[in-house]
């Protein structure tokens, strides 16, 4: 095999493949690996994305994985209350990750990268403390593969970042527990929605969802903040009593999958780039904080590394400061709403069931919509005139 190329990208999920798709549209000569036998497989989220994120990243909806039509949601509050989110229109779509992953393989693939599936990225070779290559292996063989620029997009735990001397450890408060099941049989009433249940007794510091991908089928999960977990307080335990709870939802539904792992919910990682590498989507810690989604944000996030990267290329300058224009962009973009949304996240964990309560009484539709793109400057003021119990917790993490 031939093993010189202008670009790796190590790791081919939605990060991977549109920085891989976007490189070789520029005529880079770019090479990516994955540890997995089958791209797509095992998922681990609930596949929800929206509308606006797909057409960030030039992608049309197709019906082979865009499975359900998203209106809205539908919140619950501690006690049962429902909250209804209606968007009135098509606002974005469940996926069936596992082709949607092989789609942007495909158009990868098509533009000219290569791919080699089954193949253990080990670490990054370097040269006199410059990125230069990967070191993988595959089928038992081991290899070097020489490039001028490797993209890190290899997940949470980025083997690739760390081997490069870059600290993208997360702290026990800034990571969540997630445990899914796809589940069949399921009795929907409203399977245009999404549906995501808050509460101490349902998900500690995190919450419960029903993601709809048919009439009778979803993604069940929940996701809860990592170091309240023990014995009677996995994940997995309090996922199974959401569900023994809602017989009129799930009797006579059974699982067909099964997912877990964990969830980065704090700030991006400090450093994004070095001399020849560039880091994006979960290993570089690109994840919603409020509810732990990174689809959208990792591969806005490649996009951008990837025009970066190619530029720096036909430039012949892969330097840390010539590859910052990167890091700079992105914290200047979306780096400010993530910092925004993980303060939201400080305030939202201090809340008791009461308090959550009291927000459905007091928000409406369109604030709660606010909320979720980082927009509170309105709730100080709310909670000075409709909860001041509330309002000392504002003031110490929202101003």
């Amino acid at each position: 095999m031939d093993t010189v190329f202008d670009a790796v990208v190590v790791g081919a999920g939605p990060a991977g493949s549109i920085a891989a798709r976007v490189l070789a549209e520029k005529g880079v000569k770019t090479l990516v690996l994955d540890k997995r036998q089958e791209i797509g497989a095992p998922k681990r989220c609930a596949e929800g994305i929206n509308v606006a994120s797909l057409k960030r990243v030039g992608i049309e909806p197709d019906p082979a994985w865009a499975l359900r039509d998203i209106r809205g949601a539908i919140l619950y509050s501690p006690s049962g209350r429902p909250f209804k989110v209606d968007l009135g229109k098509t606002s974005g779509y469940v996926l069936e990750r596992k082709i949607f992953e092989k789609h942007l393989a495909r158009d990868a693939i098509r533009a000219g990268a290569r791919y080699m599936v089954k193949t253990l990225a080990k670490g990054v070779v370097l040269e006199d403390g410059r990125v230069c290559g990967v070191s993988a292996e595959f089928m038992g063989e081991e290899f070097t593969v020489r490039s001028r620029l490797v993209i890190a997009a290899d997940g949470v735990d980025s083997k690739i970042a760390r081997s490069a001397g870059l600290d993208t450890s997360n702290s026990l408060s800034d990571y969540h527990s997630g445990f899914q099941y796809e589940m069949a049989g399921l009795k929907l009433d409203d399977p245009d929605n999404l549906h995501i249940f808050f509460g101490a007794d349902v998900a500690p510091k995190g919450y419960a969802w029903i993601f709809p991908k048919a009439r009778d089928v979803a993604n069940v999960g929940i996701g809860i903040l990592g170091q309240l977990s023990g014995p009677g307080h996995r994940a997995r335990e309090y996922l199974d009593r959401f569900i023994a709870n809602r017989p009129e939802i799930f009797s006579g539904a059974s699982p067909i999958e099964i997912n877990s792992g964990g969830i980065p919910v704090g700030s991006a990682a400090p450093c994004l780039v070095a001399d020849g590498l560039m880091v994006v989507g979960d290993a570089a810690h690109q994840v919603n904080p409020i509810h732990g989604g990174g689809i959208a944000l990792a591969m806005n996030a490649a996009k951008l590394a990837a025009h970066v990267g190619a530029a720096a290329l036909s430039e012949g300058d892969v330097s840390k400061e010539r590859l910052g224009e990167y890091e700079r962009i992105w914290r200047e973009g979306d780096g400010v709403k993530l910092e925004k949304l993980l303060k939201l996240r400080a305030f939202m964990e201090k809340l008791d069931d009461d308090d959550l309560e009291k927000l459905v009484d007091i928000l409406d539709s369109d604030e709660v919509i606010k909320l979720t793109n980082g927009e509170y400057g309105f709730l100080v003021k709310k909670f000075f005139r409709k909860a001041p119990k509330i309002l000392p917790l504002a003031r110490k993490f929202l101003t």
